[in-house]
């Protein structure tokens, strides 16, 4: 039976893989460093706030299932966490990149992938993501699913199965809201940013009359 990993057990063993390569000076990591890594708002999505009860919880349950070890070194102060996932999954270095990033920021196109993968490994070619991505789903137990493409899209995105089966008709359904979503919070920061300008102006206007009207009092007393 296929391992399934839940959100959270998903973010760490993501966190912890990924930091292996892009901050290997840091590695193994901290439970501090670690509930950063997961909490961290560039290359995630979805943004999560983890607090370190949960990352410990997840911590626990990768270990069980043979995922995760704790290391403690003689001039370790604290203990450090690293990752088997490579091992486990017996992943290729292109493998490995790919999964990394399609686990901490959700499905994406081939191209989208050589995009964000050149902090944990540079491909020279869109080929290289692809050959990686088909030997990923071409396994007994595949790794990795081709998504249907969504209307007026020009490439179809792959999604990662280790949290299990996926629903594709759920996942076309929430892309389109969550595009809206973006459309709409777009359209409002120009009107947000607006108002700010016009506040501002509205205070640099006080502050050059309270400035006249404290040179006219002094005035008055030369």
């Amino acid at each position: 039976m296929p391992l399934v990993l839940n959100e959270y057990e998903l973010r760490v063993l993501g966190a912890l893989a990924e930091k292996q390569v892009a901050t290997p000076d840091y590695y193994p990591m901290t439970l501090n460093a670690l509930t950063n890594a997961c909490n961290q708002k560039n290359h995630r999505d979805p943004v999560v706030s983890f607090d370190e009860t949960t990352v410990v919880r997840a911590l626990d349950s990768l270990r069980e299932k043979k995922l995760i070890y704790t290391f403690h070194g003689s001039e370790a102060r604290t203990i450090k966490y690293g990752h088997l996932f490579d091992k486990y999954f017996d992943l290729s270095h292109e493998e490995f990149a790919v999964l990394c990033v399609l686990i901490l920021r959700g499905p994406q196109t081939p191209g989208e992938l050589r995009s964000r993968t050149p902090h944990l490994l540079n491909f020279e070619s869109l080929a290289g993501v692809e050959e990686a991505l088909q030997s990923l789903g071409a396994r007994e137990d595949p790794l990795v699913v081709r998504l249907p493409r969504q209307a007026g899209a020009r490439e179809a995105r792959f999604a990662h199965l280790l949290g299990g089966p996926i629903n594709v008709e759920e996942l076309a359904v929430a892309a389109p809201v969550r595009a809206e979503s973006v459309r709409a919070h777009a359209s409002v920061e120009p009107e947000r940013l607006a108002k700010l300008e016009a506040d501002v102006a509205a205070l640099r206007q006080e502050l050059t009359e309270l400035k006249q009207q404290l040179a006219d009092f002094r005035k008055q007393f030369e």
